[in-house]
């Protein structure tokens, strides 16, 4: 069956792949709850019947405020199957962001989870003049249940209209409106149409070693595209979708389902690499030992030319060390795709040499989001870079070094920004990603950072922040930085720790941890951090080495304002809040950073 519209991969779905009860799975109350494509069908019919009801009509605006579960996605599919635009909005985001949203895409009804989110919005819901009523997805008194839609579907069911509905739907409608998290400015439109998606679905849908056997995990928020495209590419593939209960369930849900393939950001890696490797410094004696050598043998991994005495010792590290690793996320992982940042390569090699293949990719919200993804194919994978570009998608770099990209998966345009377009969309089709970056003899696209982040120091020299922010958080003692230094005479930087990794550290080393403000003003730990500052800026010129840097004592966060809801640094907003320290790195009549670190401390 051919599929044009993306409701078309449900009947796809229900012909080409066996029935089973999990097309769709979701956790309440501790228990997994179970949906058959034919029920996916079923409710994503009586949703559209429900909705041309209430008035709804093709080009109106839908917005769902929501965590992943399957409800998302029979509403996703009833309100396609009208010709409506889903507007999905992170449930993360500032109040002053949710009211621009919602009043600059005149959307028409609200679908929230619960409570929690509607205490969130409803205070400004009167000030949406378009907005005609609200439904969650959990039951409360104040606002009628998704079930009730669904009733009201049930009664008023009119398949022939329907039907006709669907048949007046072209791939290159709008299907969806997807505004980006921002890192400056207000929240931008992004509107994309069945074809842009589709098309990123039979670019990537041949690179996942999976079939209708499979189960996907996801996490990632729907409302971001790059996971939605996954979600459709499982479908697309008949993959079995079961949705995490949270971020802090991640792990036990893996051990319960035993997932092929977990899409992540870089972010999530990172953190269970440091739990692995605080485990792994309570052991003692020879196991510590041969766990430690694993490790190491693991970040020298390359894919081809690996000599007979290397695979040697890497069989025994499987054997030992890393078939646990293995077991804990189900020992049936196929493959973990990373997205959304920069991946550090070390990680990628330790995974992967650890029989935990990761494939990193690259795309933007406007693309659909994948330009660009590493393969299985022969030569398809280069540690560092982000792949090769997909088959249905044309790369260049243009003079200034910038990616632009070309092919069916670019946006329609950025909605009632017909201006904001046509500079970012030339007229010949080619997309400005604003990012940085090369093409290997290969084929693979590297990224080098961010055009609107470089900056010039007082020198005349050229710094891309993103090249030093990466290759810096590869030491297990920083989370997170952000390097500034434009018209000065040297780079400097926001350091923060890994507080968890430090936690693990000190009690190595027997150092009582107190809080995290009192253990950055520590002088032995201050000490240890300096040393992975010498060591990492040994990688770069004069002119990029961190001269100077300011400890956070916190950790950044979504809910502070430093992280985009997909986890991105918000620069900006960053330098503006915390000026006063970034000051203190670069103003010698003012008070050194260090003693203006203990004097905040």
């Amino acid at each position: 069956m051919e599929v044009i519209r993306l409701f078309d991969l449900l009947p796809r779905y229900k012909d080409k792949f066996k029935p089973k009860e999990d097309a769709l799975a979701g956790k309440e109350s501790g228990a997994w709850v179970k949906y058959s494509i034919d029920q996916f069908i079923e409710a994503a019919d009586h949703i559209s019947y429900g909705l041309l009801k209430l008035g709804v009509r093709p080009g109106d605006n839908i917005a769902t405020i929501s965590n992943n579960r399957p409800e998302w996605n029979f509403l996703d599919m009833g309100i396609l199957q009208i010709g409506a635009v889903h507007v999905p909005v992170y449930p993360t985001i500032s109040e002053s962001d949710y009211k621009y949203i919602l009043t600059h895409a005149e959307v028409k009804y609200v679908f929230v989870t619960g409570i929690e989110l509607l205490d969130k919005i409803k205070h400004i819901l009167p000030e949406v003049p378009s907005l005609k009523g609200i439904y969650t997805f959990k039951p409360i008194d104040e606002v009628p249940h998704l079930n009730e839609l669904i009733e009201l579907g049930k009664q008023h069911q009119d398949d022939a209209k329907l039907k006709q509905i669907k048949a007046g739907i072209k791939g290159d409608d709008i299907a969806t409106l997807i505004y980006t998290s921002g890192t400056t400015g207000v929240p931008k439109g992004v509107m994309l149409s069945h074809t842009n998606l589709l098309s990123n679905v039979e670019g990537v849908y041949r690179i996942f070693p999976l079939d209708e056997h499979c189960i996907g995990l996801s996490y990632l928020p729907l409302s971001h595209v790059y996971e939605r495209m996954n979600i459709y590419t499982y479908l697309y593939l008949g993959v079995s979708i079961y949705y995490a209960e949270n971020m802090g369930t991640i792990a036990d849900n893996i051990r319960e389902i035993s997932p092929e393939i977990l899409t992540t950001v870089p972010r999530l890696l990172e953190k269970v690499y440091d739990k692995i490797m605080a485990r792994g410094r309570k052991l003692k004696g020879i196991s510590r030992r041969i766990f430690f050598w694993s490790v190491s043998l693991a970040e020298n991994y390359e894919l081809s030319g690996k000599s007979p005495w290397y695979k040697l010792q890497l069989a025994i590290a499987n054997k030992l060390v890393f078939a646990k690793w293995r077991a804990a996320l189900g020992n049936n992982m196929r493959v973990i795709v990373s997205g959304g940042a920069a991946l550090q390569p070390r990680l990628s090699r330790i995974f992967t040499a650890a029989g935990i293949p990761v494939l990193e990719g690259y795309g933007l919200t406007e693309t659909s989001p994948v330009i660009a993804v590493n393969t299985f194919d022969p030569n398809g994978t280069k540690f560092g870079t982000v792949g090769k570009p997909l088959h249905n998608v044309r790369v260049r770099i243009a003079d200034d070094g910038e990616i632009m990209c070309k092919g069916e998966n670019v946006m329609k345009g950025y909605y009632k920004e017909p201006d904001m377009t046509s500079e970012t969309v030339a007229s010949d089709g080619w997309f400005h990603t604003g990012d940085m970056g090369t093409l290997e003899k290969e084929g693979h696209l590297r990224i080098t950072g961010r055009k609107k982040e470089i900056f010039k120091t007082s020198l005349g020299k050229y710094i891309s922040p993103g090249l030093i922010e990466n290759k810096f958080k590869e030491s297990p003692f920083i989370d997170s930085l952000i390097v500034a230094g434009e018209h000065q005479k040297f780079a400097a930087a926001l350091i923060v720790p890994d507080f968890s990794h430090l936690r693990s550290w000190c009690t190595v080393k027997g150092i009582p941890y107190t809080t995290d403000e009192e253990m950055v003003a520590h002088e032995t730990i201050r000490k240890r951090i300096k040393k992975e500052i010498d060591h990492y800026n040994t990688f770069f010129g004069n002119t990029e080495k961190i001269m100077k840097y300011f400890i956070m004592d916190r950790e950044w966060s979504v809910e502070n304002g430093e992280l985009t809801a997909s986890l991105k640094l918000r620069r900006k907003h960053i330098m503006e809040k915390y000026s006063r320290q970034i000051d203190s790195l670069f103003e010698s009549n003012k008070k050194p950073a260090k003693k203006l670190q203990k004097a905040m401390a």
